[in-house]
């Protein structure tokens, strides 16, 4: 069904406990109320408030990508509501990027109206708000807009590679801030003499295991190209090195260049809000919520574009990451479980069922 020029949108989002286990549930529909999306999806541990700005979030996307024009956005939520409606101030700093992040999307569409709406009129989004706290709490499978991994065919047999497409997740080589431990976001730092040894590297282990490569993606910053650069060439020069703009590194904000102990003792109570929630932001920078969108959209833009293929992916520690925690169905712990050298390599095969095996995570033979 195609969408209409005008479409409402309801959003809810909550939390058991504040904050507690969270979801979101968002419901595009069109003006004579035939349902045209839903997105859902657990949050972790967070906060109403967080769940209700990404419920919006989403609901929001969902209307984007549908290709409406106008949205009519209906809550029970009066303060993202205000808020949006630029009636209230957003005093917590928390809320700010997610705010910033809806104003962007609204940014997209021609015309957007926020209306408060009492509860008992936002069900459908209240109760897939529900079962996505239900889902974050363990209770019952995440809804909707669970990535791939988590509802990809069970299986305990090996699946032949034909029809898969494989990524070759590869971190980029170390640079001048990896070796003093410092936060390297979207500062456009060169490799180290030492990260252009291992870019070499990896280029040849990959050249070794994935002779079939078709592409090298990477992300913009120059010790993600840098490292491509040397990959392809050890495919032998015929692979073409292709950037994608959602594989760029987390912004860090004012984190930016500092080490981790000049964090910690500057923004103490900021960081341990940060490590515990994925969906909150160092200041003036992004969450790793919003770095997931980016991944994910990555992963589904090259199964598309490289049905069948290999490919390789240069990134950060982030996104590659954040890609893996999906491939293996893990929670917001697995980031601070996983730890990724410079030039480390993963692999990942998605088949078009939603099947991923995970064959390698962090190999680093190749460096030592």
């Amino acid at each position: 069904m195609s969408a209409p020029s005008r479409v409402v949108m309801e959003a809810d989002g909550g939390a058991r406990g504040n904050p507690g286990p969270a979801g979101y549930g968002a419901v595009v529909r069109s003006p004579s109320g035939d349902v045209l999306a839903e997105r859902s999806e657990a949050l972790g541990i967070t906060t109403n408030n967080v769940a209700e700005y990404r419920g919006l979030i989403a609901g929001l996307q969902a209307a984007v990508d549908l290709g409406a024009a106008e949205v009519d956005v209906r809550m029970d939520s009066k303060l993202v509501v205000e808020q949006m409606s630029g009636r209230w101030q957003i005093k917590n700093a928390g809320l700010r990027p997610l705010a910033a992040e809806a104003a962007a999307l609204v940014d997209r569409l021609d015309r957007v109206t926020f209306t408060w709406i009492p509860r008992e009129r936002n069900k459908h989004a209240d109760a897939l708000a529900n079962a996505a706290m239900d889902a974050a709490a363990g209770i019952a499978p995440v809804s909707s807009a669970e990535p791939a991994a988590a509802s990809a065919p069970r299986s305990w047999e090996p699946r032949p590679l034909e029809g898969a497409t494989r990524l070759v997740l590869v971190r980029h080589g170390e640079t001048a801030l990896t070796s003093q431990g410092r936060y390297s976001g979207r500062g456009n730092v060169p490799l180290s003499t030492v990260g252009e040894a291992q870019a070499t590297a990896a280029g040849v282990v990959v050249a070794a295991r994935a002779p079939d490569v078709v592409a090298v993606v990477t992300s913009p910053l120059a010790r993600c190209v840098s490292t491509a650069e040397a990959i392809a060439t050890e495919l032998g020069g015929g692979v073409p090195v292709r950037v994608e703009d959602d594989l760029i590194e987390c912004d860090f904000g004012e984190w930016e260049g500092l080490t981790f102990a000049e964090v910690r003792s500057r923004w103490a109570a900021e960081l341990d809000a940060w490590l515990a929630d994925p969906s909150v932001a160092p200041p003036g920078g992004e969450s790793f919520t919003a770095v997931a969108t980016r991944a994910r959209r990555a992963t589904s833009m090259l199964m598309a574009t490289y049905p069948s293929s290999a490919v390789v992916v240069v990134s950060h520690v982030s996104p590659i990451k954040l890609i893996l925690q999906d491939a293996l169905a893990g929670g917001p712990g697995f980031l601070h479980r996983l730890y990724l050298d410079p030039a480390g390599v993963s692999t990942v095969d998605y088949w078009p069922d939603g099947g991923v095996a995970v064959r390698t995570v962090n190999d680093t033979s190749h460096l030592r």
